[in-house]
């Protein structure tokens, strides 16, 4: 890889797979990136693929309108001409690394939260149960050697 282009975006539109003629599949997806501040803030828009097997997977049902991304991959830049007659330029991203940093929205926050304070709930054990634990095994009879 000649660039390696690494940031972190939110998803504008849900991912889509689709085959190529030669039997390729590629997984597209357009990303948003704040740049600047205040009132010279912008947003950059990137399309990115990600090509082959791993677009194949189960990744496009995580990729959904909101989510936040990190992404990493080759960077290029072309350029179209607009229905108004204008040339405009695409950033476009050949993806080596999709990467899920975050919530999708408030409304998935939401339902979440109680599931993952069950979770931490059945995880940890109660106090009593860990100082108990720690005086039947010294953690070191089950190492093998």
């Amino acid at each position: 890889m000649s660039n390696v282009f690494s940031f972190t975006g939110t998803i504008g539109r849900d991912a889509e797979v689709r085959n190529t003629p030669n039997g390729q599949t590629v997984l597209n997806v357009t990303v948003a990136n704040n740049v600047g501040f205040g009132d010279r803030q912008q947003t950059l828009w990137v399309r990115v693929a990600l090509w082959g097997r791993r677009a194949e997977g189960s990744l496009v049902n995580y990729l959904k309108k909101g989510q936040q991304v990190f992404i990493s991959g080759e960077l290029s830049q072309s350029e179209y001409q607009a229905q108004d007659g204008t040339t405009r330029t695409s950033l476009e991203l050949n993806a080596n690394i999709i990467d899920l940093v975050g919530k999708r929205n408030e409304q998935n926050n939401t339902q979440q939260q109680p599931q993952q304070q069950n979770y931490q709930q059945q995880a940890a054990p109660a106090p009593q149960q860990q100082q108990q634990n720690v005086a039947q095994n010294d953690g070191y009879d089950d190492v093998p050697f």
